[in-house]
């Protein structure tokens, strides 16, 4: 029962120690349809304990400059700067879920999940609308 106990005790601590708080990281975004890189984001810890995400730079010197597809407050905000995440919650460790994302492409907001993983150097998130199984999953690439 003892070794039973402890086993159990160094899972959780293993699991706890790999758990990642991604406050303050920079993250290279891949395009899903291209697989080239586009821009670099950076993300951030709100007040309320959930997470935003910006772009501080666009990697490919052809893309967009303004969101001209947004709407609202974002409508031709420049790129560099503009907020594209925002309600993210950490669920479990690496683990998010309640956030949403907006595509400046297509100037479209979708619901938002993602996992940390390869020891918290990738980030596969997920837009989608309605249901989880309806979207599409990009991979980011930590870097710092």
């Amino acid at each position: 029962m003892k070794k039973y106990v402890v086993g159990v005790a160094a899972a959780l601590l293993a699991t706890a120690s790999f758990a990642m708080d991604i406050d303050g990281t920079t993250w290279r975004t891949v395009d899903d349809e291209t697989g080239k890189p586009k821009a670099i984001v950076k993300f951030q810890k709100e007040g309320n304990g959930t997470y935003s995400a910006s772009i501080q730079e666009m990697v490919d010197p052809n893309a967009m400059k303004t969101c001209t597809a947004c709407k609202g407050s974002q409508k031709n905000k420049p790129m560099a700067g503009l907020q594209i995440i925002s309600g993210l919650k950490q669920v479990q460790p690496n683990k998010f879920e309640g956030g949403s994302i907006l595509d400046p492409k297509k100037g479209k907001t979708y619901k938002l999940s993602g996992e940390l993983k390869n020891n918290g150097k990738t980030f596969d998130l997920r837009g989608y609308i309605g249901i989880s199984l309806a979207g599409r999953t990009q991979v980011w690439h930590r870097v710092n």
